[in-house]
């Protein structure tokens, strides 16, 4: 048994090794897919934002050059009637991260579409002009150093790898050359593009008045100063220059707004259109709470820069409400939305959970004109994939069946172990058993031939014996011979309708010797039973195996009493067998009935016996269709009760 649990244990150890490694790959298979699958929707939170600012971008460059005014020419063709209409610029953004729109002259002067020119300013929007104009004024004093940082340049170049990682990763599995272009890979363009726009642009751009539109061949009717100035062709664009600023031209005075005198630009020879150079939008700080977002209209070598004025903290909670707030990943996850300027953070918004410990982190800083924006998605619980349920519950389910089978391995190995050893003794019992009775035959042969007995009752004594000792043996062999062919299935009994009585007056005759030998009194108790079917045989030696397993081991006993009832209870007869032996020990009660089988205590050990008597009484019982079981009584001594079907008429 010993070396059967090393074994066991070896074999266990074999097994869990590589099970134990299969599923610590897959639980790490698992905990990547999960931070794959978080990264997959962060990355897609983060293109949802970038879309929209790439099509933010796309909305202020596709305007008109000449909007940034109260009014504008839209464009149509040459030959058709000129008119100027309000630009949709003129009205306060809806926008309530965009404080207002203007235009920075090339002398620095301010133009704003809210107010007419030459006009008094409407009460409601005197301090939105102002703040405008003071933005102005700050852009003024910053514009001639409004060049690419090297901080400004090392995000560009962060964000542009941010996007090749992306779209190599998705090459993997998609081509996405097939897909329709996203209007994401138009942020971060530094090429400047050349576009053509009509003398009544070009002159609604530069005019002093804006409220009645220009004359037809403006070009006979410039003053004669301006007529004066030395005109410069424009052939294809013109080159970037620098105004110097004016500190009197464009400002708001005494509640009135007056627009600066710029030169109008001459158009190109044979040509209905003017061609300018418009670089990609740019931004710069004015303060910690706003920016200057613009693009740059280089026109006859003057250069004007329209764009409006963002405010930050608006801004980033406008992205995390519209974006991140109302998702379910805002129950685990907490998004950053940050603002750099020169490497520093000037400010910042935090949405969603609360990270104490982040276990995933990903970051994004989105291609200019919006470089000064860095988000940051972190997490310190990811979510649970579904298959590691599934897992759990396969794992649990696996290692059940395994301990289950390692354990009824066991108990099957112990059972075959233990009923090798019982056979063993069983043939150590038989031997002993058959040798006894074999022995007293002998010496009481040999004492009648040698004429020890000298009268007739002497003789009669030595036959009884003889008798007792050759049923004895008689029953041992019968015993065997019957436990054999159970084992075999070669037993057929001959079951018949009838009553116990028969039965029970052979038992007693067969039995009256030895228990007149042993001293044991009989004691039957039986009452009237409708017939049942039972085999008349079978029952006999049911009935003797029970008494002689009684006397077997109540006769070192001062009590010796056995008790055969026999009753009706519903539909079974019942028999029971009691005694006033030493009882069975309640863990050994369902065991006396295994097939060699022997209760370990002293009295066993001093008490012969082969185990396959109470086993034979029970295979016997239950190929007659009954059951069998044993209780150790209140007093001394222990009841076999036989249970077996009867009909009632």
């Amino acid at each position: 048994m010993k070396k059967l649990k090393i074994l066991i244990l070896i074999f266990c150890l074999a097994l869990s090794v590589p099970l134990g490694y299969f599923v610590l790959r897959t639980y790490w298979s698992l905990e990547q897919e999960e931070i794959s699958e978080l990264r997959y929707f962060a990355v897609t939170l983060f293109d949802q934002m970038e879309e929209e600012l790439a099509s933010f971008v796309l909305e202020e460059e596709a305007r008109p050059v000449d909007q940034y005014r109260y009014y504008y020419a839209p464009a149509q063709e040459i030959s058709a009637p000129q008119s100027l209409v309000p630009s949709p610029l003129s009205q306060p953004p809806k926008k309530p991260y965009i404080l207002g729109y203007f235009q920075n002259d090339p002398d620095g002067s301010f133009q704003t579409p809210l107010v007419k020119s030459n006009e008094t300013i409407p009460p409601e929007r005197a301090q939105l002009v102002a703040q405008l104009n003071k933005t102005n004024s700050i852009f003024n004093q910053k514009r001639t150093t409004v060049v690419e940082s090297g901080e400004a340049k090392t995000a560009e170049i962060h964000a542009k790898r941010e996007r090749e990682q992306v779209s190599t990763f998705a090459d993997k599995y998609l081509d996405l050359s097939r897909s329709k272009k996203s209007s994401r890979a138009y942020l971060g363009q530094e090429k400047s593009r050349v576009e053509e726009i009509t003398p009544d642009q070009a002159v609604n751009l530069a005019r002093r008045d804006q409220e009645q539109p220009p004359p037809q061949g403006w070009q006979q009717q410039q003053t004669r100063a301006e007529q004066e100035e030395p005109k410069e062709a424009i052939s294809g664009v013109g080159a970037p220059m620098v105004g110097k600023p004016s500190k009197d031209k464009g400002a708001v005075t005494e509640g009135r707004y007056a627009a600066s005198p710029i030169r109008p630009p001459a158009p190109l020879p044979d040509s209905p259109k003017l061609q300018v150079e418009v670089d990609p939008m740019q931004s710069v700080f004015i303060n910690e709470r706003q920016i200057f977002i613009f693009r740059r209209i280089v026109i006859n070598n003057q250069i004007f820069r329209q764009g409006f004025v963002l405010l930050i903290d608006e801004f980033l909670n406008h992205l995390a409400k519209e974006y991140f707030s109302g998702q379910p990943m805002a129950a685990f996850a907490n998004l950053r939305l940050s603002v750099v300027d020169r490497g520093e953070e000037t400010s910042s918004h935090r949405s969603g959970a609360t990270v104490q410990h982040a276990n995933f982190s990903l970051e994004r800083t989105f291609p200019r004109p919006f470089s000064f924006l860095r988000a940051t998605l972190t997490c310190d619980r990811i979510p649970r994939s579904v298959g590691r349920s599934t897992l759990n519950i396969m794992m649990f389910v696996l290692a059940f069946i395994i301990l289950i089978g390692l354990f009824a391995i066991y108990r099957s190995a112990r059972e075959v172990l233990a009923l090798s050893e019982r056979r063993s003794r069983f043939v150590s019992s038989v031997t002993h058993e058959l040798k006894t009775p074999l022995t007293n035959i002998r010496m009481y042969i040999e004492m009648l031939e040698q004429g020890i007995a000298r009268d007739p009752e002497r003789e009669q004594e030595y036959f009884r014996i003889l008798g007792s000792e050759s049923s004895r043996l008689s029953r041992l062999i019968n015993n065997v011979l019957e436990f054999s062919k159970f084992e075999k299935k070669q037993t057929h009994l001959d079951l018949r309708d009838g009553t116990l009585e028969e039965v029970i007056h052979e038992v007693k005759e067969v039995m009256q010797e030895k228990l007149r030998q042993e001293g044991f009194s009989l004691k039957v108790e039986m009452e009237d039973l409708p017939p049942f079917k039972h085999d008349r045989e079978a029952m006999i030696q049911v009935l003797i195996n029970l008494m002689d397993n009684s006397m077997k081991f109540g006769k070192s006993l001062p009590s010796r009493e056995i008790t055969l009832k026999v009753w009706s209870e519903q539909d079974t007869a019942r028999i029971s067998v009691s005694d006033t032996g030493p009882g069975i020990p309640r863990h050994d009660l369902r065991k006396v009935f295994d097939d060699f089988y022997r209760v370990d205590s002293d009295l066993t050990r001093t008490t012969g016996g082969t185990g396959i008597g109470l086993a034979l009484v029970k295979k016997l019982v239950t190929l007659m269709g009954g059951t069998v079981w044993a209780d150790n009584n209140d007093g001394p001594g222990c009841t076999i009760t036989i249970s077996l079907p009867a009909k009632r008429a």
